[in-house]
């Protein structure tokens, strides 16, 4: 079984599951953000409303999840990464990790700041959250752009960090995947 907290060999039980969470909602977001940007801007239409609501809401639980995953880290070991594995591979690792937690906070506060701009409220399950600034149309379309293009380098380290994951599974053969893996002993 599993231990809920980190050791220098894997991860926890918790890091493995706000990890795989995280893994989830993210893509589902990323998936429902690219859905949404291609339905057309004509009128109302109700079915891109509520599309835009739910990832708003989930955006926001997002930036909550990727607090409590930050906090976890800050509190658990690092599991050490795998033997042998060159400077270059070791720094590249860090500062995808590094990316990956500046994009999960910088995303769903881009979307916040672009509601406010566009002086539509944003709801946390129920909750109306504050706005982070004054309606102003110029702004909204600066993070219009802004967000799309943090979505965009998310996507591109998923896919890094996915196929970093499984060159190290399948062709190093090394523990690396298995640390993450649910209900895998050390």
């Amino acid at each position: 079984m599993t231990a809920l907290t980190n050791t220098y060999q894997r991860y926890g039980l918790v890091a493995v599951v706000l990890h795989w969470l995280m893994a989830v909602l993210l893509i589902a977001l990323i998936a429902l953000g690219v859905y949404m940007s291609g339905l057309p801007d004509v009128g109302f239409n109700k079915q891109k409303l509520l599309l835009i609501f739910y990832h708003k809401e989930y955006g926001i639980l997002a930036l909550v999840l990727v607090a409590l995953r930050l906090a976890w880290r800050i509190g658990n070991a690092l599991p050490a990464l795998a033997e042998g594995l060159p400077d270059w591979q070791k720094l590249a690792a860090r500062f995808v990790h590094l990316s990956f937690y500046a994009l999960m906070f910088t995303l769903p506060v881009s979307g916040w700041l672009m509601s406010s701009a566009a002086g539509i409220p944003v709801f946390f399950f129920g909750f109306r959250l504050p706005d982070f600034i004054a309606k102003n149309e110029y702004l909204f379309q600066v993070l219009i752009d802004i967000h799309k293009w943090l979505g965009y380098a998310l996507i591109g380290l998923i896919l890094v960090h996915a196929g970093a994951a499984l060159r190290h599974h399948f062709i190093s053969r090394d523990d690396t995947l298995k640390k993450m893996l649910p209900g895998m002993r050390e």
